[in-house]
């Protein structure tokens, strides 16, 4: 029980005299049970006769339903006070019998006489409608999705305010445009409307309800406190008893995303993996960081890239130098085009800044008053300074209270609702922000690069998340490929499904390096190189290089969640970025890649008979095996301990 209040009155007129309330006195109560938040009114005097009124019960398709019982009604006068409102009429004719709850916490009468308790689940309220001020006692009504009226509770003894607030720690409450005495439960996902907050101080049920709901808000917090609760909330009452019933928690988590189902094998359209001899992975060098000097002699005189391949793969290989990320980043973002002149990227800029303001304009010119009326506008500001206020301020670009990095942030972000007032802010954006702006120092560049990259990340923030779906799929399919053993192992934990790598996807491991390793592995992946869905096999690249030490250590659900989780800022991002290059360069020498990770990676692979060893099909033809560009071009490379290999030297092309 998370509220309680007794003296809370429903006010029938169903008495002798119909000009006259009667007062049904009743306990009001919150309470967290099995997976949901109910709202639970009941009298404390159940000896009251409701046969001749109607009823409420609970059926499979609504909240409730309205059924007549063979008895009169209860009549309504013709001279009811006019002071009374609407709401009123529905009081005198409504009262509720309760059939068994499936939380078992319903109470029935053995001789089946109808009560006026009532209960409902708050993922089925609608609205909730306010007395007007200086009108007596506070009341309350609430109005259920399937536009059914509760009857309207008084409280005598107390104010509505503090349920109200109980009620907001679970569902987002707006003040509806139309009437301010109406609060309208937001019905977006919670990410849509709720920033970080500390979910660590709650009781366990409180965290798993916020993970079940909202995974978003959940993973981008401290996992190695969040298994702590799930482990314990899962627990049997017998204090001895520390195991968990076997795949519920799996089961629990796959619920968390609805629709993700790892097990390909049961999967309609999934091919099924079969164990493949990959070979040895390949030795992978990284060289030194594009310069400067490079990049220019790189340029005609025009300012138009010569060899854009070149370019991408010396990237890929090696990353920029800090001081060229400002102007080479909007290549890669794809708000620069490759081919464009210097002349063509200064009018663009021209246009592209005046865009920017006009939208920036837009919510500027907001008054107070408007932005009331205007929830989600509201909302998103207010999500979006939440967030802000918790930027990583280890970078000096970020640094104090007021500092313009801040401000500017705050206003990329805003105007970025106006330019997908849709989608509008999702916790997690101002991650992907945050870097960028750091390196254009700029507010419109920084705003179209961010347009730009939320381009590429826009289905991971989707309220179905249908993008994150796809992409742990994806992966269980490329690490089940590499490491079968590995995958049998996670399973055999409750852990196949990879949840524990959400917020990798999420944010594209913003949380998982320091600051300056972030923007090294943002600019690699982003040249496209070697194959798509690169960031999945980085994904694949860390777990292998966990996995012995999870199997040796025989870690089971809980323990590696925490030691996923604990693995943030202690990763060697050059160590990831060569065994991730060497994960697909070995998947693309496999002459037999099943189809599935073929089209996951964007390769095309020909597949070879049994026999044809030699790579020959029974022709005798040749069949070439999966290649990428960045295979085709030899380049100056540093191994990881610093050594350059001088042996491979790129031959400078122009085009």
């Amino acid at each position: 029980v998370i509220y309680e209040q007794e003296g809370v009155f429903i006010h029938s007129s169903c008495g002798k005299n119909d000009d006259q309330d009667s007062l049904i006195s009743g306990i009001l109560r919150v309470i967290e049970k099995e997976n949901e938040v109910i709202v639970d009114w009941r009298p404390l005097d159940d000896t009251l006769d409701t046969s001749n009124i109607l009823c409420a019960g609970k059926d499979s398709s609504s909240v409730v339903e309205w059924t007549q019982t063979p008895k009169e009604k209860c009549s309504r006068g013709a001279d009811r006070p006019s002071s009374y409102e609407a709401e009123w009429d529905m009081v005198t004719t409504v009262s509720f019998k309760k059939k068994p709850h499936s939380n078992g916490d319903a109470t029935t009468h053995a001789n089946g006489e109808s009560k006026w308790s009532f209960l409902f689940s708050l993922t089925d309220l609608k609205s909730i409608k306010q007395n007007k001020e200086g009108m007596g006692w506070s009341y309350l009504v609430f109005c259920l999705k399937d536009d059914v009226k509760l009857p309207a509770l008084h409280f005598h003894h107390g104010d509505s305010k503090l349920l109200i607030k109980c009620l907001e720690k679970h569902v987002v409450l707006n003040e509806s445009p139309q009437d301010k005495r109406v609060l309208l439960v937001n019905s977006q996902n919670k990410s849509l409307s709720q920033s970080f907050e500390n979910l660590f101080d709650e009781p366990s049920y409180g965290l798993l309800q916020k993970l079940k709901k909202d995974p978003y808000t959940v993973t981008m917090g401290r996992f190695s406190k969040v298994t702590n609760y799930i482990f314990d909330s899962f627990r049997l009452s017998d204090p001895s008893n520390q195991r968990r019933p076997p795949s519920e928690m799996a089961d629990f988590l796959n619920d968390a995303i609805p629709g993700l189902k790892i097990n390909q094998q049961e999967e309609p359209g999934f091919e099924v993996i079969t164990r493949i001899d990959l070979g040895k992975q390949p030795e992978v060098s990284r060289r030194e960081p594009v310069s400067a000097e490079e990049w220019a002699k790189n340029m005609d005189s025009d300012g138009r890239i010569l060899n854009v391949d070149y370019i991408k793969q010396s990237i890929f290989k090696g990353g920029l130098c800090h001081t060229l990320r400002k102007e080479a980043w909007k290549f890669l973002l794809g708000y620069f085009p490759w081919n464009s002149t210097k002349e063509e990227r200064a009018n663009l800029q021209k246009m592209k800044t005046d865009e920017y303001f006009r939208m920036k304009l837009q919510w500027k010119s907001v008054s107070e008053e408007q932005e009331k009326r205007n929830s989600r506008l509201r909302d998103y500001r207010s999500l979006i300074e939440k967030d802000v206020n918790r930027t990583d301020r280890t970078n000096k670009f970020y640094e104090g209270e007021d500092n313009p990095g801040l401000i500017l942030l705050h206003d990329i972000l805003m105007t970025y609702c106006m330019y997908d007032f849709d989608l509008g802010y999702v916790q997690g954006m101002s991650d992907l922000l945050s870097p960028v702006l750091y390196v254009m120092e700029n507010e419109v560049d920084a705003f179209w690069c961010f347009v730009s990259y939320m381009d590429q990340m826009h289905q991971n923030f989707e309220e179905q998340m249908q993008g994150m779906k796809t992409q742990l799929i994806q992966l269980s399919t490329l690490l089940r490929l590499l490491d079968s053993g590995f995958c049998s192992y996670l399973e055999s934990q409750d852990s196949g499904y990879l949840y524990f790598c959400f917020r990798w996807l999420l944010i594209r491991f913003k949380r998982e390096f320091s600051f300056q390793d972030i923007l090294r592995l943002w600019e690699v992946m982003w040249t496209e190189l070697p194959c798509q869905n690169f960031h999945l096999l980085l994904c694949c690249a860390i777990l292998e290089s966990e996995k012995q030490q999870i199997m040796d250590k025989h870690y089971g659900f809980n323990e590696i969640l925490k030691h996923i989780n604990e693995l943030s800022m202690k990763i060697d991002v050059e160590y990831i970025l060569c065994k991730a290059e060497a994960i697909s360069m070995q998947m693309m020498n496999c002459k037999e890649l099943p189809q599935a990770v073929s089209e996951i990676l964007g390769i095309e692979c020909s597949s070879v008979t049994p026999d044809s060893d030699n790579g020959e099909d029974e022709s005798g033809a040749v069949l070439s095996c999966p290649t990428s560009l960045y295979q085709s071009i030899s380049t100056p490379v540093t191994a990881a301990n610093g050594t350059t290999d001088s042996t491979q030297q790129m031959s400078e092309t122009q085009s």
